[in-house]
């Protein structure tokens, strides 16, 4: 049942959805040339702005850095009191309001003119002073402002955040900046999590339960019990992997067990992962094959041959996957 809450929210979503439409149908070369102005920046993307557009920037200017393009907010107020030294000639300041005629972007503006650091415009008034004075505007369309008295920055800001996603993500994919590159930014919290690589959660060195594949089952037994993960993995006279012994080999085996060697108990080619993979597939994989543990090896390493390490389901679960 429709209620006049449900009403405003539903309008002001589809008025920002229409706007937001008639953005993206408005882009040409100027998006095109502001992107390459700020691929090209040695320094830093100063980002500005005053009240919301101010909100909205320094938004911008995290998704910025956090994709690979070395950004920073400057409050445009600050800078008036010294903060215009944080800006140098190799930096590219992107302003934001969306009339264009903020008063506090005015000292911002003319440092920029001054010392010739390239300036990019987001503002919906292209013959504004903002507009006049950059290099390159990212005109903004004319929208009516969601709030339905024209005077709350609603559309205008939701417009505003598009463009600078819209910026990030384009300068993201010229620089073919990938899920790695990302987790480097994100190490903390659940994202920092499903990005970890298995490399960063794999058992190695002494920690790793190995046995040659001709040992008795007493020292595989031994060496199990040592290592604690419940699994031994098995190698050949050349140090490759050539099985694994689990507790459920373990249970097919009992009668005679203690007289057997290892390659008589062990599983053959076990399901392995390379040390580079996301810990998140490694989870994947072993919930398919319905296992605890995966060998790690590293297909640089003699293509892969010998055990690097070993995964276990608790150390995915432990930083929160699974």
């Amino acid at each position: 049942m429709n209620t006049p809450f449900l009403d405003t929210a539903r309008r002001v979503i589809r008025c920002e959805s229409e706007a937001l439409t008639l953005l993206a149908d408005s882009l040409d070369d100027r998006f095109r040339a502001a992107v390459d102005l700020m691929r090209a920046c040695k320094g830093r993307v100063i980002v500005t702005g005053i009240g919301k557009s101010g909100h909205i920037g320094n938004k911008i200017a995290a998704t910025l850095a956090s994709t690979g393009t070395p950004a920073q907010f400057v409050h445009p107020a600050e800078a008036s009191h010294g903060d215009l030294g944080m800006i140098t000639a190799a930096d590219v300041v992107l302003a934001i309001s969306n009339s264009g005629e903020a008063p506090e972007l005015a000292n911002l503006i003319a440092y920029s003119r001054r010392y010739a650091i390239p300036l990019i415009g987001i503002t919906s008034r292209p013959d504004s002073s903002l507009g006049r004075h950059s290099d390159v505007v990212l005109e903004l369309p004319r929208a009516a402002e969601a709030c339905g008295t024209g005077v709350v920055p609603t559309t205008s800001t939701t417009l505003t955040l598009a463009m600078g996603d819209a910026v990030a993500v384009a300068l993201m994919e010229n620089r073919a900046f990938t899920a790695e590159h990302f987790r480097d930014f994100h190490p903390g919290g659940k994202l920092g999590a499903r990005l970890s690589r298995v490399a960063d959660l794999m058992h190695v060195g002494d920690a790793l339960p190995l046995v040659a594949a001709d040992a008795p089952m007493p020292d595989a037994l031994s060496e199990m019990s040592r290592k604690g993960f419940g699994v031994v993995c098995v190698t050949d006279g050349a140090g490759a992997l050539a099985g694994i012994i689990t507790m459920g080999d373990l249970a097919r085996h009992l009668d005679g067990l203690m007289t057997m060697t290892a390659r008589e108990v062990m599983t053959p080619a076990p399901v392995t992962i390379g040390p580079d993979e996301l810990a998140e597939k490694a989870v994947g994989v072993m919930n398919n094959r319905k296992i605890t543990c995966l060998v790690v090896t590293d297909p640089v390493q003699d293509d892969g041959k010998s055990p690097v390490g070993l995964l276990h389901i608790h150390d995915c679960l432990r930083v929160g996957l699974g």
